[in-house]
């Protein structure tokens, strides 16, 4: 299969998936669309094969499976399963818990600018989990992962200006971070501020 043919492959998987509406998508042949691609190399492909294998659509949910097609596209550099291989190094899910495999995968994910993996990355620091506590670095990682509005990050920057952890101290900037995650929806923000910031 020519890389052109990969690519019609994974784009009519993906036109099924997610631009047909109104109707009860085939997941089976999506499945098999994408996987004629991804057996054949094609990192999106690899990725979207993956997912289905994680949620189970058009087959039987198979966790190392999802795993197996995630690390072949992150493998190949794909941002989204780098994070992911990651979050299962993290977790210790499919293979042994390995914060300093974790970190790494986030890493490579982080520089090419997933949100996701920047928060991570940012825990990781904070917590010193794969890598010598930093709160400076943590801070560099939320606030990275805050202008993709990752609101977990927002959050933890509050945190960080509430306690001056990497950063100085400061209510106001704390209260700002609060806010801004507190106006999408933030449930842990809104507490602070109505414990802390008479809101």
């Amino acid at each position: 299969m020519t890389y052109a043919q990969q690519h019609r492959a994974f784009i009519k998987g993906y036109h099924l998936a997610f631009n047909i509406h109104g109707r009860k998508k085939d997941w089976q042949v999506i499945f098999d669309l994408w996987y004629a691609a991804a057996c054949n190399g094609h990192k999106s492909a690899q990725f979207y094969l993956a997912t289905l294998y994680d949620d189970g659509k058009g087959i039987p949910r198979n966790i190392p499976e999802a795993f197996n097609w995630y690390m072949k596209a992150a493998e190949q550099g794909h941002m989204e399963s780098m994070f992911n291989i990651g979050f299962f190094y993290y977790n210790g899910e499919v293979v042994a818990q390995d914060f300093k495999t974790a970190v790494r995968w986030y890493t490579r994910s982080a520089i090419k600018g997933d949100f996701m993996a920047q928060h991570a990355l940012g825990i990781c620091y904070f917590l010193g989990h794969g890598v010598k506590k930093n709160d400076k670095n943590a801070v560099f990682w939320y606030r990275k992962a805050a202008r993709g509005s990752h609101l977990s990050a927002i959050y933890n920057l509050g945190l960080c200006y509430k306690y001056g952890d990497g950063v100085k101290q400061s209510d106001r900037w704390a209260k700002h971070y609060f806010e801004k995650a507190a106006e999408k929806g933030h449930k842990r923000s809104l507490e602070q501020l109505r414990r802390n910031y008479n809101k």
